[in-house]
């Protein structure tokens, strides 16, 4: 495929991306004296108050699309509702992972539950419901992802193989408690994800279970610092195109990150970080790119300032620490991912010291290989994805 120039934004934004904002109702532009009489004034008169197009025509009805649309997110209570109010609709969507009957045998909880730091988080799991699990799943989402759409079609299929998902919301993410987007250290966002996975592994339900580390994107940097914070407590790792280092030819110069980290110490929570559009660089398919916008509550505006500097920092030290890595590991990414460059998975898996480790490229597939490619790669992903706990949850893998 033709190559793309690389927007210097992405540093800060290896996510699942927003969908693409409407066109603007534009004007017609005047055509002469004609145009400016009391013709011309009527017909732009009507032209300016025509309603603008409707986002999800024939699909949500127009009272339900204004509430949600007019909502502020910034605090989980509104995002809550939102989420109640539109989560049948999330579901209903023609998505391969959305089919009707696919997955049966495979039951959900939902709950909430204050942390040691006294945030309330939301967590999701997704189980087997006629046989014991063959281990335990530990899901971390990415920048602009929430654990209750995508993820949720992607959940029923592993739990529909015999495994227990896990999954929460980061605070300030999707359902749980904080100001919508902001990071204000990537290291105690972490901690409550370790933490939140310890009460997990701990459930004597769960106990002697494998435990595996999943991280797609942004979460490929939280599970790698997981497993630096926790080394020899987790079975293997599954990485789908994980922010875990940035490209040389994109890493800002050093006198813009010592601006980034000035403002960010004034104005943290400010959403002034540029932000171009990546969705047509993270979903292949147009149709599915489009249906990113029934996820409501994922964050979709300009990063914090703070966030921003968060996952700079992030990316840099996880890069210098790639040989440290020592768990088990599958890494999973798009050749044409232009979000997340391969060659960081690549170096990811040189790099690392761990003896078992297995690199899957996808030729021409984007960024969002879960979500926005064909059918038929998306669901060669999830096998590949499978094939490996398969393999990794049958035979007795030691801890690193």
């Amino acid at each position: 495929m033709a190559s793309r120039p690389r927007a210097f934004s992405k540093v800060f934004l290896p996510v699942l991306p927003s969908p693409p904002l409407p066109p603007l109702l534009l004007l017609p532009r005047r055509r002469g004296a004609a145009a400016q009489g009391a013709g011309g004034v009527a017909g732009a008169a009507v032209m300016a108050a025509a309603p603008a197009p409707r986002k999800w025509e024939g699909v949500v009805d127009e009272a339900l699309e204004r509430e949600v649309l007019g909502a502020c997110l910034d605090q989980a209570p509104e995002r809550r509702r939102v989420r109640e109010a539109f989560k049948d609709v999330q579901l209903s969507i023609d998505h391969c992972l959305f089919k009707k009957g696919q997955y049966s045998g495979v039951g959900t909880k939902e709950s909430y539950e204050r942390n040691s730091r006294g945030v309330e988080i939301f967590s999701k799991c997704w189980f087997p419901e006629n046989h014991s699990m063959k281990a335990i799943v530990c899901f971390c989402h990415g920048y602009g992802d929430t654990c209750t759409f995508f993820l949720d079609g992607v959940a029923r299929k592993i739990a529909s193989a015999g495994y227990g998902v896990f999954a929460l919301d980061y605070p300030g993410f999707g359902l749980s408690e904080g100001l919508h987007g902001y990071i204000p250290s990537f290291d105690t966002l972490v901690d409550d994800v370790a933490e939140h996975f310890a009460k997990i592994k701990g459930n004597p339900e769960h106990r002697g279970l494998p435990s595996f580390l999943f991280g797609q994107s942004m979460g490929g940097a939280v599970a790698l610092k997981v497993h630096f914070k926790q080394p020899n407590e987790w079975n293997s790792a599954i990485l789908v195109a994980p922010m875990c280092k940035i490209a040389d030819d994109v890493v800002p110069p050093w006198p813009v990150q010592q601006v980034l980290i000035f403002l960010a110490r004034l104005l943290p929570r400010e959403k002034l970080v540029p932000q171009k559009d990546l969705a047509e660089l993270a979903f292949k398919e147009k149709k599915k790119r489009e249906q990113t916008s029934y996820n409501v509550i994922a964050y979709k505006d300009k990063p914090r300032l703070r966030t921003a500097l968060e996952m700079l920092k992030t990316t840099q030290e996880i890069e210098r620490h790639l040989e440290e890595v020592s768990l088990p590991m599958i890494i999973l990414h798009g050749e044409a991912d232009l979000v997340t460059d391969p060659a960081v998975s690549k170096a990811l898996y040189e790099k690392a010291k761990s003896s078992d480790k297995k690199l899957c490229l996808y030729k021409d597939a984007y960024h969002a290989i879960l979500e926005g490619e064909p059918d038929e790669t998306i669901f060669q992903v999830l096998d590949d994805i499978i094939s490996w706990l398969d393999q990794h949850s049958t035979k007795e893998v030691p801890l690193s």
